[in-house]
């Protein structure tokens, strides 16, 4: 049973990053159902260290395009990127070993902040392009 369940919620209207963001969610899935299925520490931490690295991946390209876009919440949108970095940083850190119970408060925080930056400060800039009538042309 997924964490994050994919529903046109999620749909930007800019394909590359839709596609980042459903790639995301399945991360987080996969991370969920292995630690409901008992997997060991060891086949989460690689799942959650995977889903780090395509985040930073992901919000590089992101805030390549809203410079290049000159989108007018840019910084704050870069800072909730780093916010979020330092603070998976710390919790993945603080998990290292057969302490469970914390994986179950990482993928709590990675839920709830996935779904609400996508639902609310990703949509913005999704609402920024349709405004805007830009056309883009994503790498």
């Amino acid at each position: 049973m997924p964490i994050i369940v994919w529903n046109a919620d999620f749909i930007l209207g800019v394909q590359q990053f839709d596609e980042h963001h459903h790639h995301l969610v399945d991360l987080l899935n996969q991370a969920y159902d292995d630690f409901i299925a008992g997997a060991g520490s060891d086949s989460i931490n690689k799942i959650l260290d995977e889903l780090v690295d395509y985040a930073t991946y992901h919000f590089a390209a992101e805030e390549h395009w809203m410079s290049e876009m000159s989108y007018p919440m840019f910084d704050e949108h870069r800072a909730e990127h780093n916010r979020f970095s330092s603070r998976v940083a710390e919790m993945l850190k603080d998990c290292n070993g057969d302490r469970m119970s914390l994986w179950l408060e990482v993928m709590t925080f990675l839920n709830n902040w996935l779904t609400n930056h996508i639902l609310k400060s990703d949509a913005r800039y999704g609402h920024y392009i349709a405004a805007k009538g830009i056309s883009l042309h994503l790498v």
